[in-house]
């Protein structure tokens, strides 16, 4: 069983975070802040199966939190993606909205982004999925007054795990140095690619040891364990 937090930051004989403090946050959506992983693992495997190419939900779930022009290559082969990529993502999408109201906001997530305005930093959300989606995440929440940015997916040429979207979320928020908090390995591979750190959660179903491999410099359970442990963060 992984230990509640891992939080081996650099300064490991103080427990507390040393180097430059960031001034602004990166929040991913999709299982960081509402607990939609599974129900995207389970639109994806319907639309494969229905083009007969069935794939296991282990599977695709490890891909949740690429953007969807690179998930269907990474689960399925390329072959699948130039033949059958636009009808599985068109259908994957018909599947997902059929979801959504299955889909809720994750312990203390509109109290993160609160907190985090309380401390002076920039929130922007920064999520790789499609605008209408993320429009439902933010009616969950229900703090778009606190957030100083929005990202989508459809922003940027490159999605995860390149780092465009961070990039773009940062620029966009006039910040300086920014922290990206993302529940996948995807997540953590975007932020060191445009030189961020990244927390990782575990509350999208990724294991500490994956999110660690990935480059996430701490692991915490979800956005109220965030809070929980905020002053050994780079967030204070």
């Amino acid at each position: 069983m992984e230990d509640k937090a891992d939080l081996r930051w650099p300064d490991a004989d103080s427990g507390s975070w040393v180097g430059a403090m960031a001034d602004t946050v990166l929040l991913d959506v999709d299982g960081t802040l509402v607990d939609s992983n599974y129900w995207h693992t389970a639109a994806w495997q319907q639309a494969f199966a229905e083009v007969e190419r069935w794939q296991p939900s282990w599977r695709i779930h490890a891909r949740i939190g690429m953007g969807g022009d690179r998930l269907v290559a990474a689960v399925a082969g390329d072959e699948v993606e130039q033949r059958l990529g636009e009808t599985l993502r068109k259908r994957w999408k018909e599947l997902y909205d059929e979801l959504l109201p299955n889909v809720r906001a994750l312990p203390g997530s509109a109290e993160l982004i609160g907190e985090l305005k309380r401390r002076g930093l920039k929130v922007v959300l920064a999520s790789s999925g499609k605008p209408d989606h993320l429009e439902h995440a933010r009616s969950l929440l229900g703090v778009d007054e606190l957030l100083d940015g929005v990202t989508t997916g459809d922003d940027v040429e490159s999605t995860k795990p390149a780092g465009d979207l961070f990039a773009l979320a940062l620029d966009r928020a006039g910040g300086r140095d920014g922290v990206v908090i993302g529940d996948t390995p995807w997540d953590a591979k975007a932020a060191t690619d445009v030189g961020m750190q990244a927390i990782g959660l575990r509350c999208g179903g990724f294991s500490g040891g994956h999110l660690r491999a990935a480059g996430a410099i701490a692991v915490l359970d979800d956005p109220a364990d965030v809070i929980e442990h905020i002053h050994h963060t780079p967030l204070v």
